[in-house]
């Protein structure tokens, strides 16, 4: 029997590394973007063409490379800045996993221009499948071009995994964001197709913060800054009204490093404790400074993930540095005396105050204990209150003929129980709802989610839903991150009923929105929308239209403690068992418990 055994060909052995490092056009935006950083430029520029799959480019003004440091980059295991063992845990430096340039080279066709300020010439290399093609002289600025074009060129298997172009530049997007926010000090810019998406002028932190995550934090950002002789925390975080949904404006950096960190991010949270709902999310950019030997930056090959020598610790002082900033500027959640669009629904609210009224409460006894001194013991007994509500329930004839009943309808053989009859709504969240053999109890916010969700799908199969044009036609500005976001969900969301045309410089144009947004909110609808949306973007489970969709239906469907009116419940109530799953949400949770006379009977030992 002949040996079987071998060892594989540079190239695919190349190709295999590869499928490690660079997983999508964002991977290699990354590295080279990083390697741009430790060459020590100042001014950093990133050139995309068809979301990174023809093209990504970064070009700066770093130090450069010789001719045969340039040969050598491409070599696999070959870095400047690991000389032994130890370095590796004292690594202050960004790219360093000296395989980074060598997978680029394995997966896609390379150009690299590059000088040393000492070189009259620079050198000019064509790398294709991990082989020089060309070696040439090339006139040029001092720093470093390197382009990488046709990924996966050569693996057409790999190039089929990629998303679609949208989807791909949001990856792009988060990978320069994140490089950019750590080093304010260099000036960078991204241009995706000629179209400029980033244009980071040098700053201060905040400034850097503000370009990237729009104006809206300007005024609204906390400084947290710590020190101690084992690390230092430096950076903001935002105010307690700016807390979202989603926590998608969340960043923590250990030595300049992006990381992801649960326990840390733990550590945030627990600090903004009873200052923000326990839904919401603080927005923030901290940055921790460790010496390199109490931390494992090697634990995930993107270096995302990192162990700390004494986690505990650190956590502590995460905790105490953002606790002790926001009491440090007295920041407390602020009052909003707007009225709850629950409270302006009331008849004591929307109802006008006639004279007849203001007369008829005048002379109530109600009115006149509480209006003398030292009456308190004349209050009159809960028997003697029981008309307290005749003074303004008092409707006119029109008005009581307005509010008609709405039949529920026989529908499925499960609900041919339901009886028509008074629907009432529990605690502004439960609708009770009589049935021969007891009653249901429904979910009002599961319920609507139900409802909405089988019609935004039905919507998305062919059944588009009306738009409402917008008289006045409101432009909105978001930023780069959103508006890319926004860009890819705009075919499904014309489809939901929205009517978006980008308008330039991260701006869209609002013409039209479903009947059911409201006119003047339609900025908000959308904003919202966007922060439901990437709150699902970790899931992997759900496609970009499934998102689109339980994110709508969230954003949209009426919340617990809404007061309804009895058309309403009986609406909901109706449109609930048309649904061909009307039991249960999207997501898997009931939208009503059914009770039976008997098992009640039994709870009262009848």
């Amino acid at each position: 029997m002949p040996d079987i055994i071998q060892l594989l060909p540079d190239n695919i052995a190349n190709q295999i590394a590869a499928g490690e490092v660079i997983q999508r056009p964002s991977s290699a935006v990354k590295e080279l973007l990083e390697n741009a950083v430790d060459a020590g430029a100042d001014e950093i520029r990133l050139l995309i063409n068809d979301a990174g799959k023809a093209l990504v480019q970064v070009i700066d003004n770093g130090q450069g490379m010789s001719e045969t440091d340039a040969r050598m980059a491409f070599e696999r295991h070959a870095t400047s800045k690991i000389k032994n063992i130890d370095d590796l845990f004292r690594i202050r430096t960004m790219g360093f996993r000296g395989e980074a340039l060598a997978s680029i080279a394995a997966v896609a066709q390379v150009e690299l221009k590059t000088r040393r300020s000492e070189d009259e010439a620079g050198i000019y290399l064509e790398i294709e499948n991990s082989v020089v093609r060309k070696q040439e002289p090339v006139a040029m600025s001092v720093g470093t071009s390197i382009a990488m074009k046709n990924l996966f060129f050569n693996v057409p298997a790999r190039r089929n995994f990629l998303k679609t172009n949208a989807s791909e530049l949001r990856h792009i997007v988060d990978e320069f964001i994140r490089v950019a926010m750590s080093f304010p000090d260099i000036f960078f810019s991204l241009e995706s197709n000629g179209q400029q998406v980033f244009h980071l002028e040098k700053g201060s932190l905040k400034q850097r913060i503000v370009q990237i995550l729009g104006n809206s934090y300007n005024a609204k950002l906390v400084s947290v800054q710590e020190q101690t002789d084992y690390m230092n925390v430096f950076g903001f975080v935002g105010k307690p009204e700016t807390a979202k949904k989603t926590r998608g404006d969340q960043y923590l950096f250990v030595n300049n490093r992006f990381i992801k960190s649960a326990y840390l991010n733990h550590a945030v949270m627990n600090a903004f404790a009873e200052m923000i709902p326990k839904d919401s999310f603080p927005m923030y950019a901290l940055f921790i400074d460790l010496d390199p030997s109490q931390l494992d930056i090697n634990v995930h090959p993107t270096k995302q993930e990192i162990k700390f020598e004494d986690e505990k610790i650190v956590y502590a002082f995460v905790q105490s540095a953002v606790k002790h900033a926001l009491a440090q500027f007295s920041v407390t959640p602020t009052l909003d005396f707007d009225l709850d669009a629950s409270i302006q629904s009331l008849d004591a609210v929307s109802k006008p105050f006639t004279s007849d009224k203001q007369s008829s409460a005048a002379s109530s006894s109600l009115f006149n204990t509480f209006t003398k001194k030292n009456q308190s013991h004349f209050i009159e007994s809960r028997s003697e209150l029981k008309h307290w509500k005749d003074f303004y329930e008092k409707e006119t004839p029109q008005q009581e003929q307005s509010g008609q009943q709405a039949p529920i309808p026989t529908l499925t053989p499960e609900n041919q129980r339901l009886q028509n009859g008074p629907v009432f709504q529990l605690n502004n969240s439960f609708i009770v709802l009589p049935t021969r053999q007891g009653y249901l109890l429904i979910h009002q916010q599961n319920a609507h989610e139900r409802i909405l969700y089988e019609r935004f799908n039905k919507a998305v199969a062919g059944k588009p839903i009306a738009t409402q044009q917008s008289l006045f036609p409101a432009t909105m500005e978001l930023s780069p991150a959103d508006a890319v976001l926004l860009t890819e969900l705009i075919p499904d969301l014309n489809l939901l009923g929205y009517q978006l045309e980008p308008f330039g410089n991260n701006s869209f144009v609002i013409q039209g929105t479903p009947a059911d947004v409201e006119q003047g909110n339609e900025k908000t609808a959308i904003e919202r929308l966007l922060d439901q949306y990437k709150h699902f973007s970790n899931d992997l489970k759900f496609n970009k239209r499934e998102k689109l969709l339980r994110a709508l239906t969230l954003q949209q469907s009426v919340k617990a403690g809404v007061v309804l009116s009895e058309k309403e419940l009986q609406s909901l109530t109706a449109e609930l068992f048309q649904c061909a799953t009307p039991n249960i949400t999207a997501n898997g949770k009931p939208t009503y418990l059914e009770f039976y006379k008997e098992e009640l009977d039994k709870l009262f030992g009848k």
